[in-house]
Formats: structure tokens, sequence, C-alpha cells
């Protein structure tokens, strides 16, 4: 606990790491054909990830069935602890039948390539419409976050998990910073209190507004979008990338803000996973975190403000991350700034609001996002991106 006095405490107190070591990467490695294997998808493989660098701390391994039951029950591990979304790897029962517990399990990568183990402690089977009802609010497999849970196995494996080495990111290999690196980034530049910041979106003005407003009250702003796998018709991770780098270089301090990557995948839970959001984000040293209008929200499952309201249904010290909740955030007419309800004198005609799902129908049809809602060297790369003819 020593080593976290100067900043917050990972969630359990412990930052785990299942990162293999040389010898035991060899050991693995020379024992590779004769395990049993299970090729991840993009998600599980993430969640191995997450898991080995800490993002997913307290959790050394994919969830036992005393820790999942809680969770979906409850929103808890089995101690007790606070934890709002099960991360399971799920296998078709005869896969299931064909592994011996107390063995090891050889994981790859969607490519086929061996990338981590899992010593498999237990096997079990679990209600998939409960989970889907509990977690995602619907049992609707139109939900992206339910389709998954319906299409996957029906019997998860558990245990600890070992990733055999950290490969640099294909795409961002600069922004990859580790929960590990990121405290020692938020020490050196001596910032005691940080707000995180998640997204799958490209950045916008409403995005900037209240990441500027959380900025007046800390330290520093850590910008962590997530790059793990995500519904096909988002924008692309490489072009959000691109959005980041623009509002860095132009509108942003560089000595307060720092940008960075989030492995994981998107589930889609809404509330729920503003809490699995907060509680990562606690993990890389986070003390605050940014929650918006309908965070990690899909469709019209979720009410505008239930990812905030969630966080009442814990007492503050519990999570150990303080949520900054901002109202939906528009472009005032009447006062030419960007404001919401709080601040804003205006009537709703005065009030210009767009969502990221308005944006990419807009940029489909060939139409630039207006300045109010968009910088215009985002709405640029925006367009560029989607190839969308620009005026002359």
């Amino acid at each position: 606990m020593n080593q976290f006095r100067e900043g917050i405490a990972p969630h359990g107190g412990v930052l785990v790491n299942r990162i293999a070591t040389s010898e035991q990467q060899q050991i693995f490695l020379d024992k590779a054909d004769f395990l049993p294997r299970i090729s991840l998808d993009k998600r599980a493989t993430s969640d191995l990830v997450m898991i080995a660098i800490g993002g997913f701390s307290p959790l050394t391994g994919f969830m036992g069935k005393a820790d999942y039951d809680p969770v979906v029950a409850d929103m808890r591990l089995a101690d007790g602890l606070p934890w709002a979304v099960p991360v399971t790897l799920s296998v078709s029962g005869e896969v299931a039948e064909s592994l011996e517990i107390g063995g090891l399990v050889r994981l790859d990568d969607p490519t086929g390539r061996f990338i981590g183990v899992l010593e498999l402690t237990e096997k079990y089977a679990y209600d998939k419409v409960q989970e889907a009802v509990n977690v995602y609010r619907t049992d609707e497999d139109k939900h992206p976050g339910v389709k998954v849970v319906y299409d996957q196995g029906p019997i998860n494996l558990a245990g600890p998990v070992w990733l055999l080495q950290r490969d640099p990111h294909p795409l961002f290999p600069t922004y990859q910073i580790d929960p590990a690196e990121s405290r020692a980034l938020f020490s050196q530049k001596g910032w005691k209190t940080i707000v995180g910041f998640q997204t799958r979106n490209p950045i916008h003005r409403a995005h900037e507004y209240i990441q500027k407003c959380a900025l007046e009250t800390v330290d520093g702003l850590f910008l962590h979008p997530l790059v793990g796998a995500t519904k096909s018709d988002d924008i692309p991770a490489d072009v959000r990338m691109r959005c980041y780098e623009i509002m860095m270089e132009r509108y942003f301090p560089s000595d307060r803000v720092i940008l960075a990557i989030n492995p994981s995948a998107m589930r889609y839970a809404g509330p729920r996973e503003a809490i699995f959001h907060a509680l990562i984000r606690k993990n890389y040293g986070c003390t605050h975190f940014i929650v918006g209008r309908d965070h990690a929200g899909v469709g019209d499952y979720y009410g505008t403000y239930d990812a905030q309201y969630i966080f009442d249904e814990f007492e503050p010290d519990e999570l150990g991350i303080t949520p900054m909740k901002f109202e939906h955030a528009f472009y005032c007419t009447r006062t030419g700034t960007m404001a919401t309800t709080k601040t804003s004198p205006s009537s709703t005609e005065e009030r210009i609001h767009l969502s990221g799902t308005k944006v990419r129908e807009m940029l489909r049809r060939g139409e630039l996002p207006p300045p109010e809602f968009s910088r215009p060297e985002v709405a640029a790369e925006l367009a560029r991106a989607m190839q969308v003819p620009q005026a002359v």
C-alpha cells in the first residue's frame, strides 16, 4: 500500500500485474503445443489485457461463480467490493467438457497467436437472460451487449490468467500508457487530483466544454478514449484518435492533459458501465471521473441521466473515485458559448444540440457538422475519414 501513499489506491488496494516474467513465458512457450487451446474473440482478448495490466484490479482472471452471481445480482464481488459488469470467458459445452480443472489452457487471439494462459479453476453454467436483464436492463437481442451474451457459449471458464507479454499497440504505441505508468506520470507532474474522461466517439464541443469545466477544479485531465471492440457503426478508433490529437495540439493546455488509450471493449451497459468505467480510471490513478449524458448508452434503453443516478446506490467511500456529473451541454446562440441549463438563460429555440449519432448521419449525407458542434479542424478530419466531399 505504501507505493500508493501519494495517490489514490487501486480498486481493492493492489494494482494487479499478470504479465508473465521471461522465465514464466519460456515455461508456457515450452508447453504451448501440448496445451488445450481456446481462441479468444476481440472482447475476451481486451479483457485478458486489461486484467494483466491491472486495469481490472482486483481481478486476477476471469470470474468464478462466487463473484459472477453477486456481480450480476447486486454489483458486488464475493467479498462485497463494488463491481458492476461481469468479466467472463464463455465456451461451448463441448469445449468445456474437454478441459480439466487444475490444468492450463492456452489462449490464442483472433489471429491464432498464442497470447496468454488460463489456470482453470472452475467451469459453471449461467443464466444468459438473467445476465442480460440485470446488466443491460433488457432481454432484447437488438441491444449489442445482450447479443454478445446470447451468442457466446453457455459455460463460463474461471481462473487466474497470464498475458505472455505486453506488446505495443499496433495503431497507437505512443499512447499506450498502462496503469502503473499513468500513476507514475501523475506523480511526476505533481498531480494530486486527476479527472478521467471516457469516450467511444470523436470529440465535440460539448465534450470539450465539460472536460474544461472539470479541469478548472482538478490538477490534470486524463483523456482516455476507448480503442477496443465497438459497434460496427461507431467511428473507427484511428479517426477518433486523430481528432483528439488535433484538440491536444490546438485547444488543450499540454502541461495539464494526458492523452492515452483505453484498450478495453465496449459493453454498452449504460449505468452499470459508467461504474465499470469509473473503477477502471481509478486503477489508472484518477481521483475523479466525468459522467455526462447517457454514458455508455445505446438506443433508448437508458434514461438520460441513469448513469449518474446509479452512483447514488453506493456510499461515496465505497467506490473510491468521485463522479463529476454534467448535464447535456449545448451551444447557446444567445450567449454565444457552450452551456447547460444550469448556466444558460436561453430558450429551447436558442440551443443547438447535436449527438454523435446525428453527426454520423450528417457525415454520411455529405454534410459537415456546424462549428457550434465541432471544431472546424475536427469536422474536416471526420469529413476526410468518411470520404465526404468538402465545399470549395
